[in-house]
């Protein structure tokens, strides 16, 4: 799929949503993660990175015949994290955090509420790749929670 597709397919949804935020495409995410896409209230902007999905696509999947239909998700979740009232609060709140399981929790608030948002947004998505998506997008959240419950019980 090329840029073109893909600016078509975030082009749908900016649409649909209304939102005003802007849209960047890259390749990679740097760092080393692998990060489909990132939202910025700095400059209230999302950049997607297209190679990640495309690694998220054959990792989840096994291929990448669904590689549009994740792309779609992905930039739903964001647009999420870009409409989100709550999060410059949930934001301000991470920050002054004192308590690690606090802020575990808090950073979980933030992406299931971007999760919520991408629900409404693409209510006609694959389920089972938006099950499987949402499932390991939260997985590492809940588990750190997990964790860190555990430590403090102990």
């Amino acid at each position: 799929m090329e840029r073109t597709a893909a600016k078509q397919i975030f082009d749908e949804l900016l649409e649909v949503s209304g939102s005003g935020v802007s849209v960047k495409m890259k390749s990679r995410f740097p760092g080393g993660r692998n990060v489909g896409g990132k939202y910025s209230m700095s400059d209230h902007s999302v950049t997607m990175y297209l190679g990640e999905i495309k690694k998220q696509c054959m990792t989840l999947f096994g291929s990448l015949e669904g590689y549009g239909e994740l792309l779609r998700i992905v930039f739903a979740h964001e647009l999420g994290h870009a409409e989100d009232a709550a999060l410059a609060d949930l934001s301000d709140r991470l920050d002054a955090c004192e308590s690690e399981l606090e802020r575990k929790r808090i950073a979980l608030r933030i992406e299931e509420n971007a999760w919520e948002y991408a629900l409404k947004l693409v209510p006609d998505a694959d389920q089972q790749m938006l099950d499987t998506v949402i499932y390991y997008s939260l997985h590492a959240y809940r588990e750190a929670i997990a964790q860190e419950t555990a430590q403090e019980i102990a």
